[in-house]
């Protein structure tokens, strides 16, 4: 499977990239674990997906991406209360063992939290506290305490799962709607093996560009964003250009989640630069 070209050009960082890598036979990075979600919301077109460009300094940097980063060892150390499709489950999905999924999961509900300030979890009791609460979400969480909450994970002072249990809450691994899996071309130096999911915009819930990894952030239909990118307004990797391009094929909200239920998530997708040698080289899709 070729990617377009001439609707996703090869940056030119890129290009120079692979031809050096391939010039002093460079070997490839062993890539990190990683989770990204595509947060989605109801407008009066359709759907928007939120997006953030990354600060120059980041790996990609300077490009839009979606809220995600790597898997820390406390979201495999530390087991969060859970409510949705166990481990075992989203190990089938993911194509990875319980354990493995469990810390994808988490690092998912966690980065998206970090990076939107939107929590994907819900009381673990009814008030009372003698039952299992029902399908629930958090409302509002941009208070100062919450916000003070969220700095002391982004600086790693507490982790995920501490966090949820001081509060009460359980991890809403249901929001999460496994996706697609993509691992970073073999010459760049930071790789990643990336988990994308999709998730509904929480009732009461808001975005916030509080992440010191983003310089902007917005709210776009797919189309627009993908209609951005073609003019050369907004700078975007073929794993979220395709991950557009595929969701902006749904009508709407509920046609995302019909989709994501039949999707490969488990098999990774790797680009690769073709053409090398020539003034115009492409991505082809392993």
């Amino acid at each position: 499977m070729t990617i377009d070209s001439g609707g996703f050009p090869a940056p030119a960082a890129l290009v120079e990239h692979a031809r050096r890598f391939r010039a002093e036979g460079g070997v490839p990075a062993t890539p990190r674990v990683a989770a990204t979600v595509l947060l989605l919301r109801p407008s009066d077109a359709g759907f928007e997906v939120y997006v953030i460009r990354r600060v120059a300094a980041m790996a990609f940097g300077g490009v839009y991406a979606f809220p995600g980063g790597g898997v820390d060892p406390s979201d495999a150390h530390a087991h969060p209360g859970w409510a949705g499709p166990q481990p075992t489950e989203w190990g089938r999905r993911l194509g990875v063992a319980p354990e493995a999924a469990r810390a994808v999961v988490c690092a998912a509900a966690r980065e998206v939290f970090e990076e939107a300030g939107v929590l994907l979890a819900g009381p673990a009791v009814e008030p009372d506290g003698d039952r299992p609460a029902p399908a629930t979400v958090v409302g509002d969480v941009s208070g100062d305490d919450w916000e003070a909450a969220r700095v002391d994970l982004e600086k790693r002072r507490t982790h995920f799962a501490e966090f949820l249990t001081g509060r009460g809450l359980t991890l809403r691994s249901d929001l999460l709607l496994p996706w697609s899996r993509w691992i970073t071309p073999e010459f760049e130096p930071r790789r990643f093996d990336t988990y994308f999911f999709v998730a509904l915009l929480p009732q009461g819930q808001r975005t916030r560009d509080v992440s010191g990894e983003a310089d902007h952030t917005m709210w776009v239909r797919p189309a627009e964003a993908l209609r951005r990118a073609a003019a050369g307004e907004l700078a975007m990797l073929p794993p979220t250009l395709m991950t557009l391009e595929q969701i902006a094929a749904a009508g709407d909200l509920p046609d995302v989640t019909r989709l994501a239920a039949a999707r490969d998530a488990a098999t990774p997708i790797t680009p690769r630069l073709a053409a090398l040698d020539t003034d115009t080289p492409y991505f082809t899709l392993a």
